[in-house]
């Protein structure tokens, strides 16, 4: 692909449609008008702690933002986007869908050399793989490196230009961190507003639930979320949480707002898994 290839301009009407860069479970895209409609109309500073493929920050665009993850590949893409659009595009244009070479490119974190790779060799990797692997599953095993299978598709675009320009617009004034969600909203004071969407809690004992780290979030970090909205709110933090419908979430939050909305789960490795299930949404404000 030739450097002009690479040269895109946005127009007024594309900025206004950024899109997450990703796709992630949990991801929030089908969500947003009901998530929409219950956030604050003012405030100060957004945060998103668990900021994944980042839809309602997309769907928001605030003026002044902080976007947090553990998953350091994940807060190095949303980096490389803001500050070397055009580097990343050079990357991934070498990227090309095909089962051997997925599987070269998904062993490369194996290597001790990967450490070496540059912040946008990783964010491309990063983006080919989730393109490119089974269901854009991300996925790791207990020594933290990928390994979801690669995925049958037809023709799957792998570099998205009009969209990475679009995110690129959206996060010119974004900082990104690779911290705990509760090293961030220690930040947060009276007048901000968080978004929170952590790893569901499961359903049942047999929930298909994968975690996109390998340290997980089991039920003590369930319990330590809720304290923390519990210090937010007392802060004067106004905070809105996704969640699944499981009773020790009822339990958890049963002193704030829970509202049950509908979603459809579209990652689950059972097609009979799949289909429209309860969510909470949780807020300490009306």
């Amino acid at each position: 692909m030739s450097s002009e290839a690479l040269d895109y301009t946005l127009s007024d009407e594309d900025e206004l449609v950024a899109r997450p860069f990703v796709k992630w479970a949990g991801g929030k895209a089908q969500l947003i008008p009901e998530i929409i409609k219950r956030i604050p109309k003012k405030y100060n500073t957004y945060y998103e702690p668990f900021v994944g493929g980042g839809a309602v920050f997309f769907a928001l665009r605030p003026q002044k933002a902080v976007l947090a993850d553990i998953n350091s590949e994940l807060i190095n893409t949303y980096e490389v986007i803001r500050s070397n659009l055009q580097g990343l595009m050079k990357e991934l244009s070498h990227h090309r869908y095909e089962e051997e070479y997925y599987y070269r490119v998904r062993a490369q974190d194996r290597d001790p050399l990967y450490s070496s790779y540059s912040p946008v060799q990783r964010a491309a990797r990063f983006i080919y793989l989730n393109k490119t692997c089974y269901n854009g599953l991300y996925r790791v095993n207990k020594s933290g490196f990928f390994n979801t299978p690669f995925g049958k598709y037809t023709n799957p675009t792998i570099l998205d230009q009009k969209n990475l320009t679009a995110c690129n617009v959206a996060l010119k004034n974004v900082e990104c961190l690779v911290q705990p969600f509760d090293s961030i909203l220690e930040r947060a004071e009276e007048g901000d507003f968080v978004y929170l969407d952590p790893p569901y809690a499961p359903l049942s004992a047999t929930s298909d639930f994968t975690s996109y780290t390998r340290e997980g979030f089991g039920p003590d970090m369930q319990r330590k979320l809720a304290e923390v909205c519990v210090q937010l709110d007392k802060k004067g933090v106004r905070f809105l949480l996704s969640n699944s419908s499981a009773d020790e979430i009822r339990e958890l939050y049963q002193n704030f707002q829970i509202d049950e909305v509908y979603a459809s789960r579209a990652i689950n490795s059972k097609a009979a898994k799949r289909g429209s299930v309860v969510e909470f949404l949780i807020r300490n404000y009306t």
